[in-house]
């Protein structure tokens, strides 16, 4: 989703993996906030927890305390439904402002990111009020992430289903901001355009509409694993990668079914249920507003049409009322 520049790597660089005390951690900050200074604008403040560390600027007081109270919720959420333990300390950082956050992500897009290699997560705490944002929604994503490499380590998971399980979890949340009002998937699907498994393996498309795209076939598609094997079918796959096996061959001994099978069942089942019905009645308000307008101008052309030929008439049969007589306008 992009990376942080210098001065915050070597932020990432300075915090220690072990539990935080208090005595290791001034000498730290004080390097911080030196760095950051310049970058955000205002000095960073910490709130720290027995599980979680919060950074964050002096207006997001109430920010860091909310990250605070639900991250206990959270974090034990998250390890019932994967069957992990969190057995690590997260560093959370809360950002202000949005342009201060562009500058790590370069892209005015993605909300919050992960880096998991230090158990670190970024949110823009500005998104957290736009629908449909929440601290804890977006908290949840990225700490699924962090767990997931965690436990899976040099094994990573693929890389759409990484992202699909972190939707999963967060009741849908992305690490991006799109559209409610398109569905990408719901077009490649009737058009027969969709990306195929192998090539969200390593990372998603640069491209805006193809990175939609590939958000949404990753939710979808960890939807339907769920839907068809169960939570225990995610679980199965996940155990066999931590014991070794690449994510092909993991799929295969936790669903039993090889991943070209796994994509055909799934594609089949998306054009099951998408029909042209039921796209025309997901887009039936911009369907109707788009006909309205065709209608109006319709109506207008027809009006200008039978005015310009009751004006042609007028011209040869001089016993009508001429257009200057008329007391119309020529519009």
């Amino acid at each position: 989703m992009g990376l942080p520049d210098e001065g915050f790597y070597f932020y990432v660089a300075a915090m220690p993996r072990h539990p935080f005390r208090k005595r290791c951690l001034y000498p730290l900050f004080s390097i911080f906030l030196i760095i950051a200074s310049p970058l955000y604008g205002e000095e960073m403040s910490f709130l720290q927890r027995e599980e979680v560390l919060i950074l964050f600027e002096e207006p997001l007081q109430a920010g860091a305390e909310e990250v605070a109270r639900v991250y206990p919720i959270i974090r034990e959420d998250l390890e019932k439904m994967l069957g992990w333990r969190v057995d690590f300390i997260p560093t959370v950082v809360l950002i202000k402002e949005s342009k201060s956050f562009q500058r790590m992500t370069q892209s005015p897009l993605v909300v919050a990111f992960a880096v998991p290699e230090r158990n670190l997560i970024v949110i823009d705490h500005s998104k957290m009020t736009v629908d449909p944002f929440s601290t804890e929604a977006t908290l949840k994503h990225e700490l699924s992430h962090l767990l997931l490499h965690h436990h899976l380590r040099e094994r990573k998971a693929p890389k759409w289903l990484d992202e699909g399980i972190a939707q999963w979890v967060s009741g849908g949340i992305a690490d991006i901001i799109m559209s409610p009002k398109r569905s990408f998937l719901t077009e490649a699907t009737l058009a027969d355009r969709l990306l195929s498994i192998r090539s969200l393996t390593d990372g998603f498309p640069r491209d805006r509409d193809a990175l939609f795209l590939a958000y949404e076939e990753s939710k979808s598609l960890v939807s339907y694993i769920i839907e068809k094997y169960g939570i225990h079918g995610i679980r199965r796959v996940l155990a066999h990668m931590k014991e070794g096996d690449g994510w092909e061959e993991a799929v295969q001994r936790g669903l039993s079914v090889s991943t070209e099978e796994l994509e055909a069942a799934w594609y089949h089942d998306l054009r099951k249920r998408l029909t042209w019905f039921t796209y025309l009645i997901n887009h039936l308000y911009e369907i109707l507003f788009f006909l309205a307008a065709l209608m109006t101008i319709f109506g207008f052309a027809r009006r200008w049409w039978k005015k310009r030929a009751y004006w042609r008439e007028a011209e040869d049969d001089p016993s009508l009322p001429q257009h200057g007589n008329s007391g119309e306008g020529d519009t």
